[in-house]
């Protein structure tokens, strides 16, 4: 009678069990929208294999926020792996719990599929000890076959344990040194707990320690898939583009650039803008090497100022780009080398000047868009100290005004 009772006591205490595993329901969660990490410009990824360590252990099935901690530890892996899908990478995931001690590595390590990890969260369920020491000594041979940089994520409430999983992480970081980081998230609001995952993550010494509260929204899950897995892409010359897209590299510092991390021109006259002297050029015309607009050809003779016949065609190309711009004014500019006074040169420069602008105006050009402007000697594109520096600098330039 003794034994007949015993048995009838162990099947109904074996059938509520049962009822109990079937009949646990998950609450409905937030919605969640993935930020898809992988398309974050300006980003390099810096982890090649990660593994998840999820605890599945009894303390996981109390109620924590209306909810049961296990489901809150599911989704966290879940919504990091609907944000880190575009990643490639090598990927497992590993469990602890559900019996007195006891670890299952349940998918991985393999080339990482989103929909693989997600189909082996589906049945884990909490129950027995917490064995975290255990799940991170055996997660060693797992990373084994893990290729290059490597994050381990271990997602539990840190309740019932010792100092045993935290040894057991500095052992992980002696074996893999610098390619592995250890990073725990917690859940719940264990304060034991919380010290035990923080310790861990320092063991790695470039892990970190977050709350699944704080990483539960979409922007929170980003945050935290961009710590783990991704780096700032480097921009070695701090213009904006990362080095990877730069094909001006060693841009002067204060420059804008473009798409291309190259300096602007952005009057397209060959100059780039921080050398340009003369911004605004208008399209078609001849600059010096300082973005000036000048009759390129056009020199004058010592201490002269009439134009030769042989230069109208250069000027007929000025004519021609101020047609094309009815709203261009222009202030014509004389220069002179430094032969002679400076007040003869101020004279001279403004002479040659009014030439050219008496020329203009001869060909249509209507005088109110035109201003003449001696300058002498003050600014030479060219040494003074040889014949054909002095030639060069007997000049006429041609500034926009706006």
């Amino acid at each position: 009678m003794l034994k007949h009772s015993l048995r009838l006591s162990v099947a109904v205490m074996f059938s509520f069990a049962l009822i109990g595993c079937a009949t646990h329901t998950q609450k409905p969660l937030a919605h969640f929208d993935a930020i898809d990490v992988g398309s974050q410009s300006g980003f390099v990824q810096k982890v090649d294999s990660f593994l998840v360590v999820l605890d599945a252990s009894s303390s996981m099935d109390d109620t924590y926020k209306d909810g049961m901690k296990v489901d809150l530890a599911k989704e966290i892996a879940s919504r990091m792996n609907q944000t880190i899908s575009s990643l490639s990478l090598m990927g497992a995931l590993r469990t602890f719990g559900q019996e007195a001690r006891s670890t299952n590595l349940v998918y991985g390590m393999s080339d990482y599929s989103s929909a693989g990890f997600e189909k082996a969260l589906l049945p884990v369920w909490p129950g027995g000890g917490s064995p975290l020491d255990l799940s991170i000594n055996a997660a060693n041979g797992d990373l084994s076959s893990a290729k290059g940089q490597i994050a381990v994520i271990i997602i539990s409430d840190g309740v019932g344990m010792d100092s045993a999983p935290i040894a057991a992480a500095r052992n992980m970081k002696s074996i893999y040194g610098d390619r592995v980081c250890i990073h725990t998230v917690l859940v719940g609001d264990n304060d034991t707990g919380k010290r035990i995952l923080e310790q861990i993550a320092g063991a790695s010494q470039c892990g970190f320690s977050e709350n699944a509260d704080s990483i539960y929204s979409s922007q929170g899950m980003a945050n935290f898939a961009e710590k783990v897995f991704l780096a700032r892409a480097p921009d070695s010359d701090g213009d904006g583009v990362v080095d990877a897209l730069d094909k001006c590299p060693n841009t002067p510092k204060g420059d804008k650039v473009n798409s291309d991390g190259c300096p602007l021109d952005s009057d397209g006259d060959g100059v780039l803008d921080h050398l340009d002297n003369c911004p605004n050029t208008p399209k078609g015309a001849e600059v010096n090497k300082m973005g000036c607009w000048i009759i390129k050809g056009l020199l004058f003779d010592t201490s002269k100022s009439d134009i030769k016949s042989k230069f109208y065609p250069l000027l007929d190309e000025v004519v021609n780009i101020l047609v094309q711009n009815p709203s261009l004014k222009l202030e014509i500019q004389g220069h002179t080398d430094t032969r002679g006074t400076m007040e003869y040169n101020e004279k001279l420069s403004d002479n040659r000047a009014a030439a050219v602008m008496s020329h203009l105006v001869s060909k249509g050009i209507a005088k109110g868009r035109l201003t003449s402007k001696g300058l002498g000697f003050i600014e030479p594109v060219a040494s003074n100290t040889t014949p054909e520096g002095m030639a060069q600098n007997r000049r006429v330039e041609l500034k926009p005004i706006h």
